[in-house]
């Protein structure tokens, strides 16, 4: 009697390729000058945010009456403000505040739109049509209005902030995840976990979610740069972050009325900090896009 041989069952050289090609792309993205110059723009405001204390030359939230609106001079070499601070030691120190709130916003918005994306195209069918529909519905409203009336409800505070640019935010990422899901539903790993009776948890979050996760972090790195932007404009329109906190965009609100009379500095360099922030998330983002999406 002859012995039956069960064959091996090779591993999934698909699966495999698929894993080469994405560590690749990633040592690619490390060697793109697009990425290393915008890497190290945003570096420079991470490492204000971080080491605040110990970089900005004096208080940042010391008035000095007597010296205020004072020129750029060795001793404030960024010049002081309308209540005698000193410009740069509030730019530097507001590193922080949108390098806390614009990345929270965009991770809340980011969490919540891959999971409503992943289970929207994960399972199609009714449950794809009726809450795409919404997500339709919630796009169809202009989205600056919408945030401001959300925040008109909540009040104006730095939390409202976080939470309103996340909302919005979220229906547009989960339109983008589920572009992915869908071109990645037929593939073969994924009938190879539906055969193994594989729970749908386990398949998006265990299958599906490492091979979308490049999408997700293109528009997560998108979507920061228009966070520092919607933040920026909600607190120069006194929705946002309130005084006297030495963020950005309050330090613009509070200056522009005196270029008129010659005092630019106030305005000038937090507008260049936030200039070169969102250059150097946009390059970043340009980077990722161009690795992972070809």
């Amino acid at each position: 009697m002859s012995a039956v041989a069960v064959p091996i069952e090779a591993p999934d050289e698909g699966v495999q390729q698929r894993k080469t090609a994405r560590r690749e792309r990633y040592r690619q993205l490390l060697r793109s000058p697009t990425f290393i110059v915008g890497a190290f723009l945003v570096a420079i405001w991470v490492i204000c945010a971080i080491g605040y204390t110990h970089l900005a030359p004096s208080d940042p939230f010391a008035t000095e009456p007597l010296r205020r609106l004072r020129a750029p001079s060795s001793q404030h070499l960024f010049g002081t403000d309308r209540l005698g601070r000193d410009v740069l030691s509030r730019v530097i120190t507001g590193a922080r505040v949108i390098l806390v709130v614009a990345p929270l916003a965009t991770l809340i918005g980011t969490v919540a739109g891959t999971a409503l994306g992943l289970v929207t195209g994960y399972f199609g069918g009714i449950v794809d049509d009726s809450l795409m529909r919404l997500v339709d519905a919630f796009l169809a409203l202009p989205l600056v209005i919408l945030g401001l009336l959300f925040l008109v409800a909540l009040g104006p505070s730095t939390i409202a902030v976080i939470l309103v640019i996340g909302i919005v935010f979220t229906p547009i990422i989960a339109r983008t995840v589920r572009a992915a899901v869908l071109a990645e539903r037929g593939q073969e790993y994924m009938q190879a976990a539906k055969l193994r009776q594989e729970r749908a948890p386990y398949i998006m979050f265990v299958e599906l979610l490492p091979n979308v996760l490049p999408s997700i972090l293109v528009e997560f790195t998108v979507r920061l740069g228009y966070a520092i932007f919607a933040i920026v404009t909600l607190t120069f329109l006194g929705f946002g972050i309130q005084p006297p906190s030495p963020d950005w965009g309050l330090s613009i609100f509070d200056h522009y009325a005196f270029i008129s009379g010659g005092f630019w500095w106030p305005v000038l360099f937090p507008a260049l900090a936030i200039a070169t922030l969102v250059v150097g998330v946009n390059l970043a983002s340009d980077a990722i896009s161009q690795a992972f999406e070809r």
